[in-house]
């Protein structure tokens, strides 16, 4: 595992010299958990010879969607019935975010429909521009990202960014038919983030 966290965290692989130091076990060592990595695909080694992460991840990948879900379930919940708005988290999936989780307010007359499997580009929406401003943080950047008509005409939306999970880059956000998103809902999707983040952490 520590073999993979750390060839994870380098864009240009590494020597089993440079695995070796960092581990603080000798290069024999290496060079077998190198090979039963490479076995499983997990691992590669590029032709010249240094190790990188390999295909075999994303295998496992395609089953962390299921666990986030899960880990983020209570938080969007509480967001949904508070707000009275369909509450979501969304993971970035190339250029696009992708709604991993939704969560529909148990008592309100109406709703917006938006489900898991959702797709939109990064660039629109308050679920990918959340997820890009925490790519860019600027100083003036209040936390959490507002938007009016962007994915659908009536729709406001509201989202703030994941932040401090290794690995996983999205937002928790609400979308809800409104001409303004009341003030105290910024507020509440960041709370909502934070507690997401912290249960994948």
């Amino acid at each position: 595992m520590r073999v993979l966290k750390l060839l994870a965290d380098t864009d240009h692989g590494l020597t089993v010299t440079e695995l070796s130091h960092k581990l603080g076990v000798n290069r024999t060592v290496v060079y077998r958990l190198l090979a039963t990595l490479e076995q499983h695909a997990l691992v590669r080694r590029d032709l010249g010879g240094r190790a990188r992460v390999g295909l075999g991840v994303l295998r496992l990948g395609r089953q962390v969607h299921p666990l986030v879900r899960e880990a983020a379930m209570p938080a969007l919940r509480s967001l949904a019935e508070d707000i009275g708005a369909t509450a979501h988290l969304t993971l970035v999936d190339g250029a696009e975010a992708l709604a991993v989780a939704v969560v529909e307010p148990s008592w309100t007359d109406y709703h917006v429909a938006y489900r898991a499997g959702f797709r939109h580009p990064l660039e629109r929406g308050a679920a990918g521009k959340a997820i890009l401003s925490a790519r860019q943080p600027r100083a003036e950047d209040p936390g959490y990202t507002l938007t009016h008509g962007e994915l659908e005409a009536g729709a406001c939306g509201a989202a703030a960014p994941l932040l401090g999970v290794t690995g996983v880059e999205g937002s928790v956000g609400v979308v809800m038919l409104a001409e303004v998103v009341p003030e105290r809902v910024g507020t509440r999707v960041m709370d909502a983030a934070r507690e997401v983040a912290e249960a994948l952490r």
